[in-house]
């Protein structure tokens, strides 16, 4: 379980491929503090440690993985938001983010207004997705390569957030441009408010 608060944002050093499997390797100030088997938030992607060597370390994503989020699209010297796992009893600053994206979506506009950044997205959506509750709400939440945003300009196949100057260079952000593809995780509550009303019905 994450928040979406990034802590850092990584260097992509090293990619393989193996079979559908690609292991990344990514340097991170704290990757001597990690173990074999934790679980880390990558752009909002949930992956296991599977080695660690000094400053980097290396996880694997499947193929699944790589169809659902931009990490197949990955080259070296690409920044990853990193996030580790919520500390139980700690505090919540962001939302409940579980780090299992849900799709993609697509940067359309980015404005830069007296110091802040306004992105809008562009993502697919159909009736039953919706009603599943693959949806922005207009002041919801939602999770942009692993940063918890609040939406603005909700619509049902597109949504905007707002970027203060700290997490625009905190983050991969300072690299999202008009055509670049995004990871989203939708608000989980609106899904289980979603799949309860089917059954109340």
């Amino acid at each position: 379980m994450f928040s979406g608060i990034v802590e850092e944002c990584a260097s992509v050093v090293a990619l393989k491929r193996e079979g559908d499997n690609l292991h990344i390797t990514l340097s991170c100030s704290f990757a001597n503090e990690l173990s074999i088997d934790q679980s880390v938030a990558h752009n909002g992607v949930c992956l296991t440690v599977v080695s660690l060597e000094e400053d980097r370390y290396t996880v694997t994503a499947i193929k699944e993985t790589l169809d659902r989020s931009n990490l197949g699209i990955l080259q070296v010297g690409d920044l990853v938001n990193l996030e580790r796992s919520m500390v139980l009893g700690g505090r919540l600053d962001g939302h409940i983010v579980q780090g299992h994206v849900d799709q993609k979506a697509v940067c359309t506009e980015v404005r830069e207004e007296n110091g802040s950044w306004y992105y809008s997205f562009h993502h697919e959506t159909d009736p039953e997705m919706a009603a599943k509750g693959y949806v922005t709400v207009e002041k919801g939440s939602v999770c942009v390569n692993g940063v918890s945003l609040t939406v603005c300009n909700s619509t049902v196949d597109s949504f905007g957030v707002a970027i203060i100057p700290y997490t625009h260079e905190h983050t991969n952000f300072c690299r999202i441009e008009v055509g670049t593809e995004v990871n989203i995780e939708f608000d989980i509550i609106g899904k289980y408010l979603c799949k309860m009303q089917q059954y109340i019905r």
